[in-house]
């Protein structure tokens, strides 16, 4: 468990630079962040739901669901940085590894939300929601080790 929140916190490395002590020194305890990560996880998980069930609202509801659908999916990635902390959060995120697919999320975002409130179209908002859901999977997917070859080549095989 130990080396688990040096990891999450970014305690594991040996070489200290005068801006992690100051970050260091002014961090949440690892209970506070195991809360605020779980609080925002859930207000997350709890807009996409209900976003879901706006879905069916009659007139407005596609509207409603593609901006609840996003403000839950932001919560949920913003709820990491609890874990992390904003820096090494920001950092990861852009990595070379999973640019392309932090690139991706962030414009599904921004195009699902712009959809909604100003072009007003709900085709739109729909192919974003469903483009932010293949794109936060993709991003998900980079930080487990292999798993983006796995699925690679799970497609070249069934596709083949």
């Amino acid at each position: 468990m130990d080396k688990l929140k040096k990891v999450l916190s970014g305690q594991d490395t040996e070489d200290r630079s005068g801006l992690s002590e100051v970050v260091e020194a002014s961090s949440l305890s690892w209970g506070t962040r195991i809360k605020g990560f779980i609080a925002c996880f859930a207000i997350g998980i709890l807009c996409s739901l209900l976003g879901t069930l706006l879905l069916w609202v009659p007139r407005k509801g596609l509207l409603l669901f593609a901006v609840f659908y996003t403000f839950g999916n932001i919560a949920s990635i913003g709820s990491t940085i609890f874990l992390m902390g904003p820096v090494k959060q920001l950092k990861r995120m852009f990595e070379p590894t999973r640019l392309i697919a932090t690139i991706m999320v962030l414009l599904c975002f921004a195009l699902t939300l712009c959809s909604a409130f100003w072009w007003h179209n709900k085709g739109l908002a729909l192919i974003f929601c469903i483009l932010q859901s293949l794109a936060l999977t993709w991003y998900s997917l980079s930080f487990i080790p292999f798993a983006r070859d796995a699925v690679k080549k799970c497609f070249a095989v069934c596709l083949a």
